[in-house]
């Protein structure tokens, strides 16, 4: 244990603990634990996470990286002028697949009344 302005710091968090040592809820502390590669070990039930190695992962970590893991690639993003130019896609919707076609909000349709 360290102490810090007469708080006592331990060295080894649970996941409360550590999801308010990144300040960050817990719901959203477990989300990135399960998809990330964040230090950690599970012992029995419950999860134990060193404060350092959270310290350090969290310092290690790159926005570029993200940003290219997000858009589906691990590579590093091509310089603007590098990039091949494509014909643009028709605008028919039978030329879209789902996940291209623009979606439209369940309640486009509903009427409300006011009294």
């Amino acid at each position: 244990m360290s102490e810090s302005n007469g708080d006592v710091h331990r060295d080894i968090l649970n996941i409360d603990e550590a999801a308010a040592l990144l300040g960050v809820s817990v719901k959203t502390f477990n989300k990135v634990l399960h998809h990330e590669d964040m230090p950690a070990r599970k012992i029995g039930r419950e999860w134990k996470f060193s404060r350092r190695a959270l310290i350090e992962w969290v310092g290690s970590g790159r926005s570029r990286e993200f940003y290219a893991r997000n858009n589906g690639s691990e590579e590093e993003p091509e310089p603007e002028n590098e990039r091949e130019i494509t014909p643009a896609r028709s605008d028919k919707p039978a030329d879209r697949t789902p996940a291209e076609r623009p979606r439209t909000r369940r309640t486009a349709g509903w009427a409300i009344e006011l009294d």
